[in-house]
């Protein structure tokens, strides 16, 4: 049962970053990977929610697991930031890992803080 529950939260996570994304490229521009930073920022914050309630393991594997870990992306993070780094120097990189990492803990800090406070 768990492993669908995964399934199913992914499958609603995953169209959603790819829409998001292309949303917030298109809006922005693709210099800088906002979309990225925008999908990854949001799963931060919804995780910290989860993590914060405490949700039971359902919850957890259905929107912790399957939601959360589709919509974010790593794997993305580290190809545009090598494409950063490639195309307009390290600088932009730098602050895509730095500004990624510590826009992504603000955001699970963030979230847990208010689902404490709210539950």
């Amino acid at each position: 049962m768990t492993v669908l529950l995964v399934a199913l939260g992914a499958a609603v996570g995953a169209p959603l970053r790819y829409l998001t994304d292309r949303a917030v490229q298109a809006r922005f521009g693709a210099a800088f990977p906002w979309g990225t930073l925008t999908v990854n920022m949001a799963g931060s914050l919804v995780l910290g929610a989860v993590v914060g309630l405490p949700a039971g393991p359902a919850v957890t594997a259905l929107v912790g697991t399957g939601f959360c870990g589709a919509l974010t992306t790593w794997s993305t993070l580290s190809y545009e930031t090598l494409r950063l780094a490639r195309e307009g120097g390290r600088l932009p990189a730098l602050l895509n890992v730095l500004g990624s990492v510590a826009a992504g803990l603000a955001a699970a800090t963030a979230g847990y803080a208010l689902a404490r406070a709210l539950g």
